[in-house]
């Protein structure tokens, strides 16, 4: 090392690795030392430098792409301020109906920010199946929701068929979905084994968009860019067939529900639709000797999951699910614990409103010399 011009190693090493604190060619001053660079920054950088941008290739792909989403889209303006005024009071009355409880149990699904109104034909999707995925879904028994209401016949599919949008007879299927500002339903195909097509939707109480293929991930939630942004008016029909139907997933993004908006979504279903015949639709358990040949499709051992409840969709619905578990705990413990130390007479959910009365009622306990202060005697 002597011969080399370095009586110490790590001088040695320095000058070998000039990007190490800040040295440079192993003498002189060092240099602050700066943060790594990210990753996605140094690709940007490296991009820049080489000039590299993306190719026309892919470019031309996104673009074909796009074009092929067109082709199957359709849109019309049919409905006027004053014809959507009259059809969004009914759905007002369908909305305060659901919450008086006069519909059929699977009529009404309520998520936050989003309920749904299924008429003439509901069906299981997403987590309402205990298996999830394309071709799982099932047709309700028939009778299980409610008929198509007479005002959708008449101010809505009437027009649809006068303009030749859909031919007559062509519906038994209606479904009113209504969002709150910043609702929205994540990338779907109708399903295909389902759903004849084409699919029409008519837009009312405010404008919006229609996405296709975005990609959705969550906590939070996040949407990718859409292959195509379709603006959807208040008062437009849009009518999804071929490729835009069935080969891209479509979606509505959080961001482009600024406003409350519903859409009637009309279909008609195969004849030869899987569709469940089993009585027990609400439990997820099979009763004794339960007969598997009572589903039918190709999928017959499909079990649904218990039914959402009808409860009406407000800022506190999204919290609901561990409220209930808690309230499961605290059953589990009431058996578990000792009668002194059970709180079953309450729930979770309001056990700081009453939890001064528990303290009460074990003060007087223990004044009596009853069991619980013998317990608490024998701990000391």
């Amino acid at each position: 090392m002597a011969g080399s011009g370095y009586t110490d190693l790590r001088e040695k090493l320095k000058s070998m690795m000039p990007y190490r604190d800040g040295h440079k060619g192993g003498g002189g001053g060092s240099l602050p030392r700066e943060p790594p660079e990210p990753p996605y920054d140094r690709k940007r950088r490296h991009q820049e430098d080489s000039g590299s941008e993306p190719s026309d290739y892919e470019e031309q792909k996104e673009e074909e792409e796009a074009r092929k989403v067109k082709s199957g889209i359709r849109q019309l303006r049919l409905f006027s301020s004053e014809e959507c005024a009259k059809i969004e009071a009914r759905i007002e009355d369908v909305v305060s109906r659901a919450e008086k409880g006069l519909y059929k149990e699977h009529t009404v699904d309520r998520a936050p920010l989003r309920n749904k109104y299924f008429f003439g034909e509901g069906y299981t999707y997403g987590s309402q199946l205990q298996r999830r995925g394309p071709g799982q879904e099932r047709l309700y028994p028939r009778g299980e929701v409610d008929a198509i209401p007479e005002w959708v016949h008449d101010l809505v599919i009437r027009k649809l068929v006068e303009h030749r949008v859909i031919p007559e007879g062509f519906v038994n299927s209606a479904v009113i979905n209504d969002y709150q500002p910043g609702g929205c339903i994540v990338s779907h195909v109708d399903p295909i084994h389902i759903f004849e097509r084409p699919i029409v939707s008519v837009s009312f109480f405010s404008d919006s968009a229609l996405c296709f293929g975005c990609k959705f991930q969550f906590k939070p939630i996040r949407v990718s860019e859409p292959v195509l942004f379709l603006p959807v008016k208040r008062g437009s029909v849009t009518v999804l067939s071929g490729y835009a139907a069935d080969e891209i997933t479509h979606c509505i993004r959080p961001q482009d529900i600024k406003e409350r908006r519903a859409v009637i979504i009309l279909r008609k279903t195969r004849l030869d639709a899987p569709r469940l015949e089993t009585k027990s639709l609400s439990s997820s358990v099979l009763p004794p000797g339960y007969n598997s040949d009572r589903l039918s499709g190709s999928n017959r051992d499909q079990i649904l999951k218990p039914k959402r409840s009808h409860r009406k969709a407000d800022p506190d619905a999204a919290h609901r699910p561990r409220i209930l578990e808690m309230d499961k705990e605290e059953n589990r413990r009431s058996v578990l614990l000792p009668k002194h130390r059970r709180r079953s007479n309450f729930s979770s959910e309001n056990y700081w409103r009453r939890s001064y009365e528990y303290t009460e009622d074990c003060d007087e306990e223990e004044e009596d010399g009853s069991p619980a202060r013998k317990v608490k005697m024998r701990r000391h």
